[in-house]
């Protein structure tokens, strides 16, 4: 069996969990300074809080920002449901905006159109009118490490004072006209699950140049401890986030690489790409003019809308090729609809690309053979069943 992922791990990897499991130090030493020192320096930012996952990350950004019950954050759909939950574990409310037809990022002219129709009064969730006076926050996502158009989007955010979190959890070595991804919001998150660019086994960070949101961040994820984290004296409502040293020291190590294994990701995208371009029913992953560098998360590509994309994934897996559909809407996920009564066509570019697009197997040792292989068992399952 081709897998969909593999992280890759190295001596030098073992070699930093071993040091910290023979150490007498297991929960929050020296490699969670270490590791949240250099994400900080990669994405230049001041700050860097380390934390048990991209979710913990995204909802501390959020709390820190002062989210209260019954405000309004704007999210794509095509994401990964956390972007959008988090809104929800503090009571506040999701408001999806559609996507651009190319990079799969969140349209400007889309988000534009949304708040103007909010202003208006004619946008409506469960019956009730939002209000745009509590729509608060933006989370745009860096979706599959593709950047968001900052350059289009801030102004807009700006002139309707909205706070953004820069939702980046795929992002990690991405570029914006030579500026990293996590860098363009008030904070931004980036995650390490096996299947990202690096990995901690499970862990998230927050990056952000407001020493306010930094300090909020790092207290809460430790139950609402002091910056002196004296011992059972709690400031504030907290929660158990914190990052273990194992997991720190697997992602500190994996940073001592991360240029060989983002290049040896891309080689692996441009292979994928050039095996696929004499196909005429698949287009590989678009990147936009403006990102001048992608760290590769997954590689998903757009099937013709004629394509059965569900029995081609179905076909792939009983050949020994993992693929997946990437991503479901979020607010179509049966959970959504029951609590919002959300249908069909209210967003439909995330709708239509969402019926067609499909992740083949990715990752940093992947070899050309193995390409071949997925690609020609793509073909067969597109002419056979597709």
């Amino acid at each position: 069996m081709i897998q969909l992922s593999k992280p890759y791990i190295t001596p030098t990897e073992i070699e930093a969990v071993l040091e910290v499991l023979n150490s007498d130090r297991l929960s929050m030493g020296k490699y969670t300074e270490l590791f949240e020192r250099e994400i900080a320096r990669l994405a230049q930012a001041r700050f860097a809080v380390a934390v048990s996952s991209g979710t913990a990350a995204l909802h501390l950004i959020l709390k820190a920002l002062g989210v209260e019950q019954g405000d309004y954050m704007i999210v794509p759909s095509f994401t990964f449901v956390a972007s959008a939950n988090v809104a929800l574990f503090e009571k506040a409310i999701p408001i999806f905006v559609d996507i651009d037809p190319g990079t799969f990022n969140v349209d400007p002219a889309a988000l534009e159109d949304l708040l103007l129709r909010t202003e208006k009064g004619k946008v409506y969730i469960n019956g009730q009118r939002v209000r745009i006076e509590r729509v608060r926050f933006l989370m745009p996502v860096d979706v599959f490490g593709q950047p968001v158009d900052y350059d289009a989007i801030t102004p807009i955010a700006d002139r309707w004072k909205l706070k953004v979190i820069e939702d980046s959890c795929e992002a990690l070595g991405s570029h914006y006209k030579g500026k990293p991804c996590g860098s363009f919001g008030e904070a931004g998150a980036f995650a390490f699950y096996p299947n990202k660019q690096i990995t901690t086994g499970e862990g998230g960070i927050i990056v952000t140049n407001n020493e306010e949101i930094a300090k909020l961040c790092r207290s809460m994820r430790n139950q609402g401890r002091g910056e002196d984290n004296a011992w059972l004296c709690h400031l504030r409502l907290g929660y158990n986030y914190r990052i273990d040293e194992l997991s720190a020291a697997l992602g500190y190590a994996q940073l001592t690489h991360l240029e060989e294994i983002l290049y040896k990701r891309n080689e692996v995208a441009l292979r994928y790409s050039r095996l696929l371009a004499q196909y005429d029913w698949v287009k590989p992953p678009y990147i936009a003019d403006y990102t001048t560098q992608v760290g590769w998360f997954v590689y998903v590509v757009k099937l013709d809308e004629k394509i059965n994309r569900d029995k081609v994934i179905e076909y792939m897996c009983s050949h020994q090729v993992q693929a997946r559909n990437y991503f479901a809407p979020v607010h179509l996920q049966p959970f959504y609809t029951q609590l919002f009564g959300y249908k069909e066509g209210i967003l439909p570019v995330t709708e239509k690309i969402s019926k067609s697009t499909l992740a083949i197997p990715f990752y940093t040792t992947m070899t050309l053979q193995e390409q071949q292989i997925v690609v020609e068992t793509l073909k067969e399952a597109v002419e056979r069943v597709g």
